[in-house]
């Protein structure tokens, strides 16, 4: 498949701040405004500013796994010393996972030990979005990711590369009110733009440098950049 998920985009009020805190979270090399993996993750994070305010829940967000009680501990102590904070969001006193915000109030969830659908997606366990289930269907023909769930509306994709899972949940959906504060940027040949709406998509406009901007089924923004093929 010609189309490869490159990035995710944190849109922040202070890209370089959000940025030093995820890279002390997640371990991985800091090149200013763009994170570069080092545990096989397969895409990058990249922070773009904004001076919208972030006025409800987030669309996506990361699942972090643990191997142990104390390793799920020691996560949550670390996120609240670089900056993160402990978050409501109407868990059950019974859920395991623990809740957090980053320093922008941007949420993540830290998972229990022995997760059976997290096992050997690493760290960072799963994107885990709002979604219908034709938004699952989409991701997974326009990377040519396998799905690996797909039962009472739920769905789940995952590079055969390994790497973390993406996942989209059951309605209801957290209403979306202007654009999503993440989203995906994609490379591929131009030719791919036409296949992508053929898939579904929708073109929103085209950037600078070759971006295009697109959404997907569900309305979700996500950045087409044109990778220009050998002659």
């Amino acid at each position: 498949m010609t189309v490869t998920l490159h990035t995710l985009c944190f849109a922040a009020h202070a890209p370089r701040r959000l940025a030093r805190f995820w890279a002390g979270l997640l371990g991985w090399e800091n090149e200013g405004d763009t994170l570069v993996p080092n545990d096989g993750t397969g895409f990058r994070l990249g922070f773009v500013p904004t001076k919208e305010p972030k006025i409800r829940q987030n669309q996506m967000h990361f699942d972090l796994t643990s191997e142990s009680l104390d390793d799920q501990r020691r996560t949550v102590a670390k996120a609240l010393e670089l900056g993160g904070s402990p978050l409501d969001i109407g868990q059950l006193p019974e859920e395991e996972h623990v809740v957090l915000a980053d320093p922008e109030g941007n949420e993540f969830c830290v998972i229990e030990p022995g997760n059976d659908f997290l096992a050997e997606c690493g760290f960072v366990g799963a994107v885990a979005s709002d979604g219908s289930q034709e938004v699952g269907y989409f991701w997974s023909k326009a990377l040519g990711w396998p799905l690996v769930w797909d039962q009472d509306e739920e769905t789940a994709i995952r590079s055969p590369h390994g790497g973390p899972k993406i996942t989209w949940g059951r309605p209801p959906f957290t209403p979306k009110t202007g654009p999503n504060r993440l989203h995906f940027v994609v490379r591929g040949p131009v030719s791919e733009v036409e296949r992508l709406v053929a898939l579904g998509a929708t073109r929103l406009g085209t950037g600078e440098r070759g971006q295009v901007a697109m959404a997907d089924p569900d309305g979700n923004e996500f950045s087409f950049v044109v990778r220009e093929t050998a002659a």
